[in-house]
């Protein structure tokens, strides 16, 4: 009997434990406010009494594990879980994502208007850079310098010279196309261009004051007419004044082909190649368009035009950060109206 008491004061002890821990009723209908002592006949083992209870916030199959003395299952462990502090990672995270989203939507408008501005100073230095290229090349022409240390800093500048052709050593620059201010300007923006391809002639001319021999390009034939046998006509033959725009060597843009001197077709200004195979030094000239003749090359081919775009990307960096605005204000705008609504209705 004294056994069965015990064991009952037991059961009623952990009841409220039971009921907090969410087990419901320990036996029968009835709250857990109400204790009710188990028969005697129904009392747990003494020796359960000895085992540590669960905790009291384990699940009820726990707390019954623990009181009936059953050995938990093998690689299964209750933990209690932590509701609130994953709410608050998840929280703080979030935050963090949302501060950095709106740091780098604030670095767009930022990086584009100090492009604007950036390019506000570049199209001041492109236009004071055509107008000297507008004063050089209308200049009046000089003598061809004899060093061609000299000639770094004349290019685009007319020189004369006085001199005569050697037609047997003719290179071709191709595929160009013509020339032509008035055409290139009704073709502006087109996809395509009506121009007839054809190369331009490039040819060795001794000078007799200097007593060297440079390279001239003498202008522009059309295709059918880059063999000089068709041409004969055009083939100036004694000394020649000559003036023309001194030109320096380029170097290979990106796509542009390898010259090919085996066939003798040049993409580029190569003059330390196109001197060695001559024979001439390393100067070049385009002659002036005074200097065709009948039936020889189209001279007056030199492109002094310079691309000046920095307004247009002026604009468009000064807009984006404007359009990035725009969504704002149209929700402030409906925020205003809104309250404007309901101040008068009230």
């Amino acid at each position: 009997m004294a056994a069965a008491r015990q064991l009952g004061l037991r059961a009623a002890g952990l009841r409220p434990l039971l009921c907090a821990a969410g087990a419901g009723p320990v036996s029968g209908p009835g709250r857990c406010g109400r204790a009710r002592v188990r028969p005697a006949g129904r009392a747990l083992g003494v020796g359960a009494l000895s085992r540590p209870l669960a905790s009291p916030q384990a699940p009820a199959s726990v707390v019954w594990r623990s009181v009936l003395g059953i050995a938990p299952r093998a690689g299964l462990a209750w933990r209690p879980r932590r509701c609130g502090s994953s709410s608050a990672e998840a929280t703080a995270t979030k935050t963090e994502d949302e501060s950095f989203l709106r740091w780098f939507l604030l670095l767009i408008p930022v990086t584009a208007f100090g492009l604007g501005t950036w390019q506000v100073q570049r199209r001041k230095w492109k236009l004071q850079l055509i107008a000297e290229l507008e004063s050089r090349v209308m200049a009046e022409p000089i003598p061809l310098p004899a060093d061609p240390m000299e000639l770094k800093n004349l290019e685009y500048r007319p020189v004369k010279v006085r001199g005569h052709f050697d037609h047997s050593q003719e290179l071709y620059m191709m595929p160009r196309t013509m020339v032509d201010p008035a055409r290139e300007a009704r073709e502006a923006g087109r996809l395509s261009s009506a121009a007839e391809s054809g190369a331009y002639v490039v040819t060795p001319f001794h000078c007799t004051e200097l007593g060297i021999t440079i390279l001239v390009n003498r202008g522009f034939v059309p295709r059918r007419k880059v063999n000089p046998d068709t041409r004969r006509k055009g083939q100036v033959e004694g000394e020649v004044d000559l003036v023309g725009m001194v030109r320096l060597t380029e170097t290979r843009k990106p796509f542009v082909p390898e010259n090919n001197p085996e066939r003798n077709h040049w993409h580029y200004r190569d003059l330390e190649a196109m001197a060695r195979l001559t024979g001439a030094e390393p100067i070049f000239i385009d002659a002036d368009f005074k200097s065709t003749v009948p039936g020889g090359p189209i001279g007056g081919q030199t492109r002094v035009t310079l691309r000046n775009e920095h307004l247009q990307y002026i604009i468009t960096c000064h807009i984006i950060p404007l359009v990035q605005e725009v969504p704002k204000l149209d929700s402030w705008c409906v925020r205003r109206f809104a309250e404007v609504s309901l101040s008068l209705n009230n």
